[in-house]
């Protein structure tokens, strides 16, 4: 907790104008939100008290404090990964920061394999449910009773009220076509799965697979924080379209699908 205030009293000094309503995490290769802010301060990673530093190409690495749709948000430019040499203590530190200033939802994004053999690059697929597959959470050890529970229910670890707003505004919108609904299996990487892995996960009841996100749910859910979280299906894992990938295509098809996850994130912080 001494970690956890220092940095949010950083922080805190320096918003002494600025209260956040909502957190937003942009994952790889998903930054272009940035563009559609008015960003009223820029804090790097590096300058805020214990924060771990972004190491993942298209991550860059900094704290914005700005506006969208006319509402105030901390916006995490790159999240952390259990796999950079991170504990799940530090990938969720920024999460439970935003929370001591006060944001009251989180939104979360990420590039993930597509298993369901429905999906098609530059899908969205708003979380419903997932599968930990992590080694650990960030949740094991004392628990921080300023924070949450010991033992925090995870029954509906994503607001179903967000979900439903995320489908009409996709509808509203025009591409509910390119919106679905599904589980996301959290692996702690950094290789990607073999195809033996990938039939299991889809076997165990997984649409989609990334390297994080949900040691950030878990957090959120356990400080009472609704969550919608979003995935951009940027490479195919199901049989028959399975290939070999680079992180050159995943972050060109993550490019592809950017204006209608920007379109659709915009569309439900208006609602709040």
């Amino acid at each position: 907790m001494q970690h956890l205030h220092q940095a949010a009293d950083y922080l805190r000094q320096r918003l002494s104008d600025f209260t956040p309503e909502f957190g937003i995490i942009l994952g790889t290769g998903l930054g272009a939100l940035v563009k559609d802010l008015t960003v009223h301060h820029t804090f790097p990673y590096a300058e805020i008290p214990n924060f771990p530093v972004s190491t993942v190409e298209s991550h860059s690495g900094n704290l914005l404090a700005a506006e969208l749709a006319g509402r105030k948000v901390l916006v995490m430019q790159g999240r952390f990964h259990y796999y950079e040499g991170y504990t799940m203590e530090q990938v969720v530190l920024p999460v439970r920061v935003m929370k001591l200033l006060g944001i009251q939802k989180l939104f979360v994004s990420n590039a993930a394999g597509g298993l369901n053999p429905d999906y098609e690059y530059s899908d969205l697929m708003l979380l419903e449910d997932h599968i930990n597959l992590q080694p650990t959470n960030p949740l094991v050890g004392k628990n921080l009773d300023e924070l949450g529970p010991r033992f925090p229910d995870m029954l509906e670890p994503y607001d179903t009220t967000l979900l439903r707003q995320a489908e009409e505004a996709a509808r509203s919108l025009g591409f509910a076509d390119k919106v679905r609904r599904g589980v996301y299996a959290s692996l702690p990487g950094p290789m990607l799965e073999t195809p033996a892995e990938y039939r299991y996960l889809r076997t165990i009841g997984a649409d989609a697979v990334g390297m994080s996100t949900v040691p950030e749910v878990i957090a959120a859910v356990h400080m009472g924080l609704p969550v919608l979280a979003i995935s951009v299906i940027t490479d195919l894992c199901s049989p028959g379209k399975l290939k070999r990938v680079a992180i050159a295509d995943i972050l060109r098809v993550a490019a592809d699908a950017e204006p209608r996850l920007t379109a659709l994130l915009r569309a439900v912080i208006e609602k709040q």
